[in-house]
């Protein structure tokens, strides 16, 4: 195998790598680097999970040197902010043994952590083009003395509108400078694009051998599933032996959140990446995935643009993608790096003509996906899941009971405070009617009610008092006009016991 330094990689570069494992070259690599240290302008044809980040980040950190100075000198512009969290951690593992610093310009984050970082003196922007151009309009970002650019995933770019903001992009950089271009595929505004704003391009493809390897590295299976019955087979292939971290593509972004929802309640540990969620959000359960903490993510196509994780082992289709080019960017989550994967796809009965295509275009000959269900025998075989497994770790039963015992508990504490309440509103002429208890009421004191308890008893003539209810005598004298009340002085009562 070829190594970085065998590449020409300097030693600190080659020891940070080294430090998380990192020591061989992949061919995207290879063919590259030796190139890109040169200043050769190059196009770069590979698709995600190749390695194309050092590819292209390698050579551009080298050549900028062991201590640049301060201000932006290279521009790396990527099409989705995931890829720009991506590219950047990857940059910053290369440079942790110098100096050089990473700034990622991206929307859904605040502005002034971005231009605080710049101001600092940041020499690399890993970027999206619409957060670079604000910041360039504001003039809080100077692109004059970029002297090398990257754009990554162009095709996606395209895919996404932005063609017309990268030209914006080539206009605020100097026109002699080191570009490289890297994309899956090469549609006709790409090569256009290579050809206006690149001199002397070297066009370097490494999927043909690549992307061979991939897909015999990957067992593909497609189901056609009833909807109502997805995500209890999901759930199902879930416990399949082996079944490391998992990446489920959804079609639309509420379905996404409904199915992170419904697995986290069977009891699995699983995460959301979609568009409804802001930018902190997204980026933590990317982070949870990545270190483990996670082991299932649930992900729209644009938000998962960043999953670089190598040791994948499960991709499901919980939606059929739209065509060849998608199904390939799910499937190729997993499988990297040289080690095996499953994709599963369920494809709906309206979608059938797009699996159509599918087949036809990537050649797997199945035109017919197999009708499955989640008590299918060929699911267990197929996945290797365990004779007997059911869709929920989380027992139900348990959950219900704590429900009832919670809602048991509430009725109690209510039946508790119901009579309180009744009693405050239930009064007969200022007495509370029942036990005869001192209640305040609105703008009113114990005092009060006592004493209007005591003037509305009764007398028997011969100067004792009944008592409505059970209220309790009074026991203190009430004078009027200075002699008591009933002409009376009120014997204090004997004492209890």
């Amino acid at each position: 195998m070829t190594t970085f330094t065998d590449l020409g990689i300097a030693s600190d570069i080659v020891d940070a790598l080294a430090g998380k494992g990192i020591i061989d070259a992949f061919p995207i690599q290879e063919q590259t680097i030796p190139l890109a240290l040169t200043g050769q302008d190059i196009i770069g044809q590979a698709k995600t999970g190749t390695g194309k980040t050092f590819g292209f980040g390698l050579p551009l950190i080298q050549r900028l040197g062991d201590d640049p100075e301060h201000g932006v000198k290279a521009l790396v512009v990527v099409p989705t902010r995931e890829l720009c969290v991506q590219v950047t951690e990857d940059l910053e593992l290369a440079t942790s043994n110098r100096p050089t610093k990473i700034v990622s310009i991206y929307g859904g984050k605040a502005y002034e952590g971005q231009i605080e970082q710049l101001k600092a003196g940041a020499q690399i922007v890993v970027g999206t083009p619409g957060r670079l151009i604000d910041l360039a309009n504001q003039r809080l970002l100077s692109l004059a003395d970029v002297r090398e650019v990257v754009l990554d995933e162009a095709d996606k770019m395209l895919d996404l509108g932005f063609l017309a903001d990268i030209e914006k992009i080539f206009s605020k950089v100097p026109a002699v400078r080191h570009t490289m271009l890297f994309s899956a595929t090469m549609p006709g505004p790409i090569v256009a694009l290579a050809r206006r704003f690149m001199s002397k391009p070297i066009h370097i493809r490494a999927t043909d051998p690549d992307e061979g390897l991939t897909q015999a590295n990957i067992k593909h299976l497609v189901y056609r599933a009833h909807s109502l019955d997805k995500d209890e087979v999901i759930s199902r292939i879930l416990q399949a032996d082996g079944r490391g971290k998992t990446v489920i593509f959804t079609r639309t972004k509420r379905a996404a959140a409904k199915l992170v929802e419904e697995l986290n309640d069977r009891g699995f540990n699983a995460a959301a990446v979609h568009g409804d969620l802001n930018q902190d959000q997204r980026e933590r359960a990317m982070a949870a995935f990545k270190a483990g903490k996670k082991d299932i993510l649930i992900a729209t196509d644009v938000a998962a643009r960043g999953i670089d994780v190598d040791d994948v082992t499960h991709v499901i289709n919980h939606t059929i993608p739209d065509d060849d080019k998608t199904y390939l960017h799910r499937a190729g989550r997993t499988g990297r790096a040289g080690k095996t994967g499953i994709a599963v796809t369920f494809v709906d009965w309206d979608d059938l003509h797009k699996w159509a295509l599918i087949n036809r275009a990537l050649e797997f000959g199945q035109p017919e996906p197999t009708e499955t269900y989640s008590s299918s025998p060929h699911l267990y075989t197929d996945l290797d899941i365990p004779a007997g497994t059911k869709g929920r770790l989380k027992p139900a039963a348990p959950a219900a009971s704590a429900t009832r015992s919670s809602t048991a508990g509430r009725t109690e504490g209510d039946a508790e405070r119901a009579p309180r309440s009744r009693n405050r509103r239930r009064t007969r002429n200022g007495v509370p009617a029942g036990d005869g208890q001192a209640v305040e009421t609105s703008g009113q004191t114990s005092k009060d009610a006592s004493e209007k308890a005591a003037g509305t008893g009764t007398h028997d003539g011969k100067g004792k008092e009944h008592h409505d209810g059970n209220a309790a005598p009074r026991r203190r004298r009430r004078r009027r006009g200075g002699s008591s009340g009933g002409g009376q002085t009120a014997a204090p009562a004997a004492p209890q016991g």
